[in-house]
């Protein structure tokens, strides 16, 4: 059986944004407990040059939502980027895991080949829908995801990779 667009979208989306929750909650027990100003780890980053914490969350979020929307046909609503908290942020996720989720099988399924221009590094590019997902979203969705697990695990967070991964199914 071949994997549907759906199938390597909006569940991946949900199950990692899920993870990512687990994370961020993870973090703000354990700077609580340890007496660490949650906005030190927010703002956290890998690298001088690199985005905080906080910018990755909203990326990862912003490319679930985006990518459910338009292989569904439709705009994603625009989300404020201003989160300065851990309850903030994982408040954001929730609201992009019950965008995402309203996406059906019926709207994602056969939007391979759809068109889909989006700017890439200033320039307008067309995608198919299938290179949108695969060589676009996915790619950023997950750089952005992990890049927010090691700026917290770099940080002292103590995490494994099972929380990255989360429960098996």
């Amino acid at each position: 059986m071949a994997l549907s667009m759906y199938q390597a979208s909006v569940p991946v989306f949900i199950r990692m944004l899920t993870n990512l929750k687990a994370v961020l909650q993870k973090a703000a027990a354990q700077a609580q407990a340890r007496k660490i100003d949650e906005a030190v780890l927010v703002n956290a980053r890998l690298y001088p040059d690199m985005l905080p914490l906080s910018r990755q969350v909203q990326i990862a979020s912003d490319m679930a939502r985006s990518g459910a929307a338009r292989l569904g046909g439709a705009e994603p609503p625009s989300y404020e980027d201003n989160e300065k908290t851990f309850a903030e942020l994982i408040a954001r996720i929730e609201r992009t895991i019950e965008f995402v989720r309203e996406h059906k099988a019926g709207q994602i399924d056969g939007s391979e080949g759809r068109e889909i221009v989006r700017p890439v590094r200033g320039e307008p590019h067309k995608f198919t829908g299938q290179n949108y997902l695969l060589q676009f979203i996915l790619p950023n969705f997950f750089f952005h995801v992990t890049t927010g697990y090691d700026i917290l695990r770099h940080n002292g967070i103590e995490l494994s990779k099972g929380d990255f991964i989360g429960k098996l199914d």
